[in-house]
């Protein structure tokens, strides 16, 4: 419904600008590191929470006033952007580039899970301190807030500007960003400029925090997530490295957001900015304010493939596994322990699906929960709705996902490096938005329930030993299959896109066919996972496959071995297996797997088993 008056629009553009403010901290801090160190940093999301955090607790616990909570938090964090170059990104300098971009998601896991247990996972109020006068303006009003908020924003631009125009560090910065090696022969100290990069960075993204908590009166630890995400759409609707573009792409995203909340209502917020993210890369991947078209990227993906042997296990120690896992029900007649390794086989399952585009394929896909969602959805929907018996709907549920996976990533196969994780992670989220907001389909925020169980000739199977035979037997259905597609000619071709997809299109390889067959079959094996996990749930709704479940599967994929089968196997079973069946350790589980996933980056890139 249209808004009846100017007034309200005047509102809605004011509301759009402040928060197009708040997003520019965030996108001028990313495009600095991404031209410097031409990475796209995920934790900087992170460190956004923790800035709100340090100002709530200058605020609230030790009733500081305003000017030096801001101090705090530019300090705090910019020695924590500081810490996590030197650390966390500075041994990885000679990695592979998607070395660096993985350390980043698991630094920001590390954060985030640190803060949910320090300071709990319930949202905390975050008083402004400011006056609560507003100047009526055309039917519209601006509040002290907003022209705080204002302020910040166009004096941290002014000063950034100086910073980079007249003086000699931040001449460096600008060489560094031009030509790092040319900058590094002339003299400069490179590791100097990134730790001094990240640390604005870092300042920038605390501030944007903290004034966003005092916006809207709240803060949470997974409030970073979501504006991390906005910080990288923002930075690409503008151009990547392009501090003037972030600005601008800010307050475009602002403003396109909070129109589209005038038109159909908050719920569709986060959905604009995930679309318009998909058609900037598609349509205009170098942004909307890039002076010059650079020349592509890259490959990103393939080049984490770490030299290594991989581990063959021999034929009879393998069926000799097969066997004591079908027979584990027989000696162990704990139903909690079944269902545990049974939900191990359904993550399993996902990994299978990611290790085949991420490993053997080179496509880091981190929006792999979405195929999950979408299969569970679809068996559930058509259990219910549709009176299909579930043990069709399962199947139909993973054509679906294929499909509908295959033709929302289509438009990413044409981009390369760093683009095609960000559009798989956009795709991830807009499938997640699409459930909530699809009401007459999906039930929207409700969720299904009383999903039916699988059952054969009217008997349900919902004890513990047919929740675990039934996804061990379609798992290894499913892994028998990918070793022997592994082991094929389109096996082989698949590698080779990974290894040099340049060279293997001048062989006359069709790109765009393969990986989308890839896709495919890997869509299929996770939708079938998800409907599984939908009839074993009973209940699912938009928050059952989040974006966390990602990233467990792409920790899983490393720890196992890109590429490996059994490696996918055996990740699954060590980051869910392992950490459910020690309880004390399950409030930790999602700091486990992002310390699992620095130290596998660092030290064991290749995996447990070694990549195939």
């Amino acid at each position: 419904m249209f808004p009846t008056s100017f007034g309200p629009w005047l509102d809605y553009t004011i509301n759009g600008l402040v928060i197009g403010n708040i997003y520019a901290l965030l996108a001028v801090g990313l495009a600095l590191i991404f031209g410097v160190s031409h990475l796209i940093n995920f934790a900087h999301g992170s460190v956004y929470m923790v800035g709100a955090y340090i100002g709530w607790l200058g605020i609230t616990k030790l009733n500081l006033p305003l000017p030096v909570t801001f101090a705090a938090v530019a300090v705090g964090c910019g020695l924590l952007g500081a810490v996590i170059e030197r650390v966390g990104l500075r041994p990885l300098r000679n990695a592979p580039r998607i070395a660096p971009l993985l350390a980043t998601i698991g630094l920001s896991v590390v954060l985030d899970q640190s803060a949910q247990l320090l300071f709990s996972p319930d949202p905390r109020a975050l008083p402004t301190q400011l006056p609560s006068w507003r100047i009526a303006i055309g039917g519209g009003s601006i509040g002290a807030l907003d022209l705080l908020i204002a302020g910040v924003g166009i004096g941290s631009a002014a000063l950034l500007y100086g910073f980079l125009r007249f003086t000699r560090l931040g001449w460096a910065v600008r060489a560094t960003a031009l030509d790092r090696d040319a900058a590094q022969q002339c003299g400069v100290d490179v590791d100097k400029v990134n730790r001094t990069v990240f640390a604005i960075a870092s300042a920038l993204g605390g501030v944007s925090g903290l004034l966003v908590g005092m916006y809207y009166n709240t803060i949470d630890p997974n409030m970073g997530f979501q504006a991390g995400l906005k910080g990288i759409v923002a930075q690409l609707i503008g151009g990547v490295g392009n501090v003037p573009g972030a600005i601008a792409g800010s307050l475009l995203l602002g403003l396109i957001e909070s129109y589209g909340i005038a038109l159909f209502g908050t719920s569709y917020r986060n959905l604009f900015a995930f679309v318009a993210l998909i058609l900037i890369l598609v349509l205009r991947p170098n942004g909307l304010f890039a002076k010059a078209r650079r020349l592509p990227p890259e490959p990103l993906t393939g080049t984490f493939i770490a030299p290594s042997r991989p581990l063959v296990l021999p034929g009879w120690l393998i069926g000799l596994l097969i066997v004591a896992a079908l027979a584990l029900p027989f000696a162990v007649q704990q139903p909690y322990l079944l269902q545990t390794l049974g939900n191990a086989w359904l993550y399993a399952l996902l990994a299978l699906s990611l290790t085949l585009v991420a490993g053997t394929v080179g496509q880091v896909s981190l929006g792999h929960a979405g195929l999950l969602a979408i299969g569970a959805y679809a068996s559930a929907l058509l259990a219910l709705d549709a009176g299909i018996p579930v043990l069709l709907a399962v199947p139909l549920a993973g054509v679906i996902a294929a499909a509908l996976g295959t033709a929302l990533v289509f438009p990413a196969f044409r981009l390369r490096g760093h683009y095609v994780s960000i559009a798989t992670l956009a795709v991830g989220e807009i499938v997640t938005l699409v459930i909530l907001n699809w009401e007459s389909l999906t039930r929207g925020p409700i969720g299904v329930t009383g999903v039916p169980p699988l059952s054969v000739a009217g008997t349900p199977l919902v004890s513990g030993q047919w929740v675990y035979w039934i996804p061990l037997v379609v798992l290894l259905v499913f892994a028998g299959v990918q070793t022997r597609l592994l082991s094929s000619h389109l096996g082989r071709t698949l590698r080779a896109i990974r290894e040099d997809d340049v060279a293997a299109r001048s062989y006359g390889v069709d790109l765009n066919r393969y990986k989308g067959l890839a896709f495919a079959v890997a869509g299929f094996v996770a939708g079938v996972g998800g409907a599984l996990m939908a009839h074993f749930y009973s209940y699912i709704n938009h928050e059952t496959f989040p974006a966390p479940v990602s990233m467990l599967a792409l920790t899983m994929v490393i720890l196992g071995g890109l590429g490996n089968v059994a490696g996918a196997v055996l990740g699954a079973v060590v980051l869910v297996g392992l950490p459910e069946l020690f309880r004390a350790a399950a409030e930790y589980r999602m700091l486990i797997y992002g310390v699992v996933l620095l130290l596998l980056i660092r030290f064991r890139p290749q995996g447990l088993l070694g990549t195939v």
